[in-house]
């Protein structure tokens, strides 16, 4: 199974906005984004160690949407932690604004 996955609210809230607006953009788009993420989180699970981008976050990109999965790494619990799911035309150091 590989590394656990935690998802904090802040990230939950992202995945569902992604979700809702492509929803809104085409039937079945959000469904289609959402499958992607859980690809991804299956890949994350296998091989979390990706190159770190700023302040101990890691960043790995869904394949066909420009969106990618911000996480840190817990390797002494096997803890994946995702912190953001932002578009790539974000600022990435948005999420340390959250609180």
């Amino acid at each position: 199974m590989g590394f656990k996955i935690k998802l904090e609210k802040a990230a939950l809230k992202d995945l569902q906005k992604a979700v809702d607006w492509y929803s809104s953009q085409k039937v079945g788009l959000g469904k289609k984004f959402y499958s992607a993420f859980q690809k991804a989180i299956g890949n994350l699970q296998k091989n979390p160690f990706y190159q770190i981008r700023y302040d101990e976050v890691r960043c790995f990109p869904l394949k066909k949407f420009p969106f990618m999965i911000h996480f840190t790494l817990q390797e002494d619990i096997e803890l994946i932690v995702i912190r953001a799911v932002f578009h790539t035309s974000l600022d990435s150091n948005e999420w340390n604004l959250r609180g």
